[in-house]
């Protein structure tokens, strides 16, 4: 009975996204225009690829993760999360895969600038964009993304998803992952990272290819009393522990 009502719920969280995401709008346009076969089979394609998302999501997710330098989470020091959750998402242990507060606020910001510069993504959100869709910034796109993160957080527990989360983002220099970042700047396992690295770390997602301290040292630093001073907001870490690391000697494996 569980297995049905999850199979339905699917099905029509999917019909809701693909309405959303443009699918009715394709369809309107399909009939008149006659388009190639070449033109259904890539949007049959797609509506596939939505609908087997909603229906077997772990089996997606799971294809889509690099197990080759995966690191479990007990593997992943508690000050590692705490320094992406402080940086990138807040309210993570209390949301259900958006943030209304964040939906508000970068609505806000967006109505200003008349763009999409601000996201208010949560890290399930960006968990499903690095998984499964594209950067385009579209209403259609946020939509499946918001749908797809309230179907993970329903099949998924918080500590799984930022695990994962941990796995796929990118901290650049060629680092997918925290496993490669931590080899690649620090030479050492996930497990021994210190404080004033794990903070650098998380520092860098945000514009990894400008950040990374190979690239520039100083705007990583910048970045790491940014990730610093939040986890003293939040009340993961003291003052005095903030200024302790953010003065900490960083040792670069190259």
């Amino acid at each position: 009975m569980r297995f049905r009502r999850l199979i339905i719920l699917s099905i029509i969280l999917f019909a809701l996204s693909f309405g959303w995401a443009g699918g009715t709008s394709y369809i309107t346009e399909l009939l008149p225009t006659l388009p190639s076969s070449k033109a259904v089979t890539t949007h049959l394609s797609s509506s596939w690829e939505r609908t087997y998302r909603m229906i077997a999501l772990k089996s997606a997710v799971n294809e889509k993760l690099n197990k080759k330098n995966y690191v479990t989470i007990q593997y992943i020091p508690l000050t590692m999360q705490q320094s992406i959750i402080a940086v990138e998402d807040s309210r993570f242990y209390r949301h259900v895969g958006f943030d209304i507060e964040g939906i508000i606020r970068a609505m806000l910001v967006n109505m200003q600038s008349g763009d999409f510069s601000e996201g208010g993504s949560t890290i399930t959100q960006q968990l499903i964009k690095n998984l499964f869709l594209t950067q385009e910034k579209t209403y259609g796109r946020k939509a499946e993304e918001f749908i797809l993160a309230m179907n993970m957080e329903f099949r998924y527990s918080k500590e799984e998803i930022l695990e994962m989360y941990l796995n796929t983002i990118y901290f650049g220099s060629g680092a997918y992952g925290i496993g490669d970042a931590s080899k690649i700047y620090f030479d050492k396992a996930p497990i021994n990272l210190t404080l004033a690295e794990c903070t650098l770390l998380a520092g860098l997602p945000t514009a990894p290819s400008l950040n990374s301290p190979y690239v520039d040292f100083n705007a990583a630093k910048q970045r790491q009393a940014i990730v610093l001073s939040a986890m003293t907001r939040h009340g993961f870490i003291g003052p005095q522990t903030a200024e302790e690391a953010k003065l900490a000697p960083i040792r670069l494996a190259k």
